[in-house]
């Protein structure tokens, strides 16, 4: 079951603060709804271990996390797949742009595309749907908070 997620924040910081912390593994931490550990492995690799409930379903998920397509301070891509045991398997990636809102202000757009399979795509679509879209908010929107405190 694949799901297409598309978005945008408006974060109180310059482009180059923003752009450190979307590599920046503590504050992904805090941001990445249910993340239990983000542990950097290289400059481009993450292992990550999240928690989540979708609708009847909790899982732990242990997933690693690529960073592709560097274009500092202005976008990438990020690929990600987790398993969850059970309760299925999740993989994806986004497409990460920057742009500059005036000097101390940025605008970051998203475009993500996950699939989502076991136990966890026999909820149905609309309740995957609307989970994931409420979870890629919840990121963008705590992550924004962080970088532009």
């Amino acid at each position: 079951m694949a799901l297409v997620i598309e978005g945008e924040e408006h974060i109180a910081a310059p482009v180059g603060k923003v752009w450190e912390a979307l590599n920046d593994p503590d504050i992904l931490k805090k941001a990445i709804p249910g993340c239990q550990s983000l542990e950097k492995k290289s400059d481009t690799e993450m292992a990550a271990t999240v928690v989540l409930k979708i609708g009847p379903i909790k899982a732990t998920f242990n997933g690693e996390v690529t960073l592709k397509n560097l274009k500092p301070p202005h976008s990438y891509t990020i690929q990600g797949e987790g398993k969850g045991g059970i309760a299925g398997f999740a993989k994806g990636g986004a497409e990460v742009t920057l742009t500059a809102d005036g000097p101390d202000a940025t605008v970051l757009k998203y475009a993500a595309k996950a699939e989502v399979g076991g136990k966890i795509a026999q909820l149905g679509s609309r309740l995957i749907e609307s989970t994931s879209k409420k979870l890629a908010g919840q990121f963008f929107s705590t992550f924004g908070e962080k970088v532009g405190a």
